[in-house]
């Protein structure tokens, strides 16, 4: 049986892998893909072995840092990363959320000091099945449903 590629493949750069299509364009969206003078291709509904369907999204010459992998983890936490080099995958990786949440999300309540003065955000992760999100200053839970990222 002949292999046949859906999405052409990239030399350099990164692909996220196994994105729920619920939330592909989120995370297209979280990382400002759309501003991105590189190649970008983005497959959706694609035939999953691990799934029913699935998102993918390849970025040629871009390499994520921390707080992007962060990003993608909270909204498609069961997403893949590969590094790609020379087009060969050099780094695999799942993306996890974190126990800590840094300067990359809003608190809900709209009375937290972090929504209207200069003050960096801070998050304990509660659960991330569901996702809730306890910020350190108002203590208020942000769940995932109501998550805003920076």
């Amino acid at each position: 049986m002949q292999k046949i590629l859906n999405v052409s493949a990239i030399k350099n750069g990164t692909v996220i892998d196994h994105i729920s299509p619920n939330v592909l364009f989120k995370v297209i969206a979280i990382l400002e893909l759309d501003l991105c003078s590189d190649m970008v291709t983005i497959g959706n509904n694609l035939e999953s072995k691990q799934v029913h369907k699935k998102g993918i999204v390849k970025i040629e010459n871009r390499f994520f840092h921390d707080n992007e992998v962060d990003k993608i983890a909270l909204i498609a936490p069961s997403a893949k990363l590969n590094v790609i080099k020379d087009y060969k995958v050099v780094e695999k990786r799942n993306v996890s959320i974190p126990t800590k949440i840094d300067a990359i999300a809003k608190c809900f309540n709209p009375k937290c000091i972090t929504n209207f003065e200069d003050v960096t955000t801070h998050f304990a992760v509660v659960s991330t099945e569901p996702l809730a999100l306890k910020c350190h200053y108002c203590e208020k839970i942000t769940f995932g449903d109501q998550l805003e990222l920076k």
